[in-house]
């Protein structure tokens, strides 16, 4: 029988778009399934020219955009490649955690393949789903809370919570015949629950791993500051003492921790905290999970939603609208008002009019490319407006010299880096460091290199 292997399918030399499947014998699963963060996408398909709904998997392969691999896709997304189609042979896909670049391409996995995630994750999912035209596809949803032991085969497969930039996000041990692979998905230690992190490398660490997959996001070249969540509140906090009027804010609307944060930096300064709709239906649908102290629309006394002017507010955004706020109402309680602002939401700044000068606080990651058509559209929106861009966010990724210290505490027999463009900063930091090629195999046993 064929001993343990793994291939990684996606997020190599590239920041997301993870796909590593791990196989021991006849059994085989998959860690996460999302697009990458590179260009390669956006030299084919725009906004407004994107795969057909009828063949996405054919339309991305044509340009290498998504790895074949016969018994995965369903046959309604192969469209045109329908005579490809087999029957299943992934026996089930772990997903760490809800972000788009691990997770948004499972509308295309085989139905009949099982999603394995966090109970918390799930939620998440639904909440997106709900509140926008992301879709995940119908599978068979298997949710864990870490710590149990799931197993497929030869294989066992236990998550553990890390901390992330998004709630309930998970690490992996992977067990085989021959050895523990450690897969650490997306993960810092320097957040709100950064006990969680060192929790999952200690028990990584007592597994003695043959193997470590690690994200390097932040490997290599990295100009950012460090900020810790206790420092994006200070530098908050700071603002909105020195500014009387309104302040500006945007950052990823999956953050919770930072919308925590905001929302916490509001009231002690008396304050409301005003979000989108979106971020108003992902607080609700997380309004009873024990593990987050998130605040809560109807709940919270300096929580509020703002009204966008539409013709039709859709199912999802209608129990929010009777206490919500518009931008007339912004204008008269600036003083009284922290705004956050998702970016398709920057057309409001010609109704809510913000005198010169108005602090916009930019609580997400730098851009990493001055390419990014993002970032330069909002410094178009922010000059034209004469707004003060700040810039407080603390990463969900660790630090190299952060990264580096985990490898000499762990000493694993081989790590490979995924996740990053910078492979080649880890080389160095551990026994043997293989930079991972597409589509490659590499066997688990005696650490030979690929098959």
């Amino acid at each position: 029988m064929p001993g343990p292997t793994i291939q990684f399918l996606g997020g190599v030399r590239e920041i997301g778009g993870n796909k590593i499947l791990i196989e021991d014998g006849p059994d085989r699963i998959l860690f996460d399934f999302g697009p990458s963060f590179d260009h390669r996408y956006e030299e084919f398909y725009l906004d407004y020219l994107k795969p057909r709904s009828t063949s996405p998997v054919r339309d991305l392969l044509e340009f290498d955009l998504l790895p074949w691999r016969s018994g995965l896709y369903s046959r309604d997304a192969l469209g045109g490649l329908e005579e490809r189609y087999t029957a299943p042979s992934i026996h089930g896909i772990f997903l760490s955690h809800a972000h788009f670049d691990h997770a948004g391409y499972l509308e295309y996995i085989d139905p009949e393949i099982p999603v394995y995630l966090g109970a918390g994750t799930r939620t998440i999912l639904q909440a997106i789903e709900a509140s926008t035209p992301t879709r995940y596809g119908d599978h068979p949803w298997r949710t864990f809370d870490g710590g149990e032991s799931i197993r497929i085969g030869h294989l066992e497969v236990v998550p553990m919570p890390v901390d992330h930039s998004v709630p309930h996000a998970f690490g992996f041990l992977v067990r085989t015949r021959e050895g523990t692979i450690v897969y650490t998905g997306d993960f810092r230690q320097h957040g709100p629950r950064a006990g969680r992190t060192r929790e999952f490398l200690e028990a990584a660490r007592a597994e003695a791993p043959a193997a470590l997959l690690i994200e390097g996001t932040r490997a290599g070249p990295d100009p950012r500051r460090n900020f810790t969540e206790e420092g994006v509140r200070a530098g908050v906090d700071r603002l909105l003492a020195t500014h009387p009027g309104l302040v500006l804010a945007a950052c990823y609307p999956r953050d919770v921790d930072r919308l925590t944060t905001l929302y916490r930096a509001a009231a002690d300064s008396g304050r409301d905290l005003i979000v989108p709709f979106k971020t108003a239906h992902l607080l609700a649908a997380l309004a009873g999970d024990p593990t987050l102290d998130a605040p809560v629309p109807g709940r919270d006394p300096n929580l509020k939603v703002y009204r966008r002017p539409k013709k039709v507010y859709y199912r999802w955004e209608r129990p929010f609208l009777d206490a919500s706020v518009d931008a007339s109402w912004i204008r008269s309680h600036g003083r009284e008002s922290l705004l956050l602002m998702d970016t398709n939401q920057l057309t409001e700044l010609i109704d809510l009019r913000p005198p010169a000068g108005t602090p916009f606080v930019r609580s997400m990651s730098e851009p990493f490319s001055e390419e990014d058509l993002t970032d330069r559209v909002l410094r178009n929106w922010i000059g034209h407006f004469g707004l003060g861009l700040e810039q407080y966010h603390a990463s969900g990724h660790c630090s190299g010299p952060e990264l580096a210290e985990i490898l000499a505490a762990m000493d694993p027999d081989l790590v490979y880096p995924i996740h990053t463009e910078h492979p080649e900063a880890f080389d160095g930091k551990a026994r043997r460091v293989v930079a991972p090629e597409r589509g490659t195999v590499y066997p688990l046993r005696g650490l030979r290199g690929p098959a």
